[in-house]
């Protein structure tokens, strides 16, 4: 069975900084594009951060771009997602998907994810 388990979410002030992992299940994950996505109450999910297995190339939302980053541990099939200086904007609950497929980022679909971690950042 195929499982993506996103942890490290948690309340930071703004400014601060979280670490989350995305912990696969049922497949190698490094074979596979991985993706963040996240999601404000009331708005649709939105691509974060892409990191690529066939070149290992990473993208990065502009909204996020210098202050993300992606990467993975192939040892603990976990892929990371580094967040520094959080504004509020950055609020939401966060997931890592992938298709089980795709090994570029720019064809990965999200056919499986995870239940997702809340990220708040509030003074």
């Amino acid at each position: 069975q195929v499982q993506l388990v996103e942890s490290g979410g948690g309340l930071v002030q703004p400014g601060g900084s979280l670490r989350l992992s995305c912990a696969a299940s049922g497949f190698t994950l490094d074979y596979y594009a991985i993706g963040w996505f996240r999601q404000a109450p009331g708005k649709e999910r939105k691509g974060v951060s892409c990191i690529s297995s066939s070149d290992g190339s990473t993208y990065y939302a502009d909204s996020v771009k210098g202050r993300f980053t992606i990467s993975r541990d192939n040892a603990k099939n976990t892929v990371y997602l580094q967040m520094n200086s959080l504004k509020p904007e950055d609020t939401a609950v966060y997931y890592c998907a992938t298709d089980g497929f795709s090994r570029r980022c720019d064809e990965v679909t999200d056919r499986y994810w995870g239940q997702g971690t809340q990220v708040t950042v509030s003074s």
